[in-house]
């Protein structure tokens, strides 16, 4: 029993600790644009979870679980937006030009739900 918690600390601790699409996010704004930047992508994310909690506890994501349409349109999308994140990065760093703090605040949040999306989407798996 005992071995059995340990194993499962370890394999818990490793996993919180990893760092996430949301962290390679906040530290992409905060890099260019200072502590603004990171603060408002913080919490952009933040505000992205509470979007994916109330959903959750609503029901809301019930139908992308049990629906394959609005799983492949919802892992579609997702895939589309992070290409499209890398275009705009590219581009950004291309012409010399920055995200203002409005930008890292829809940056974090969109982030994040797409994130969720795609967990949930290999969860199903």
């Amino acid at each position: 029993m005992i071995a059995s918690f340990m194993a499962f600390l370890g394999v818990s601790t490793i996993v919180i600790v990893t760092p996430g699409p949301d962290t390679a996010v906040t530290v992409r704004n905060t890099l260019p644009g200072g502590r603004l930047a990171g603060i408002l992508t913080a919490l952009g994310i933040s505000t992205g979870q509470a979007i994916w909690a109330l959903a959750t506890s609503f029901g809301i994501v019930a139908p992308l679980v049990a629906s394959e349409f609005l799983f492949q349109a919802m892992k579609y999308a997702g895939a589309a937006y992070l290409i499209y994140l890398g275009l705009h990065a590219l581009i950004g760093a291309w012409r010399g030009t920055g995200d203002g703090p409005a930008a890292a605040v829809r940056t974090g949040v969109a982030t994040l739900l797409v994130a969720l999306g795609l967990r949930i989407a290999a969860e199903r798996r």
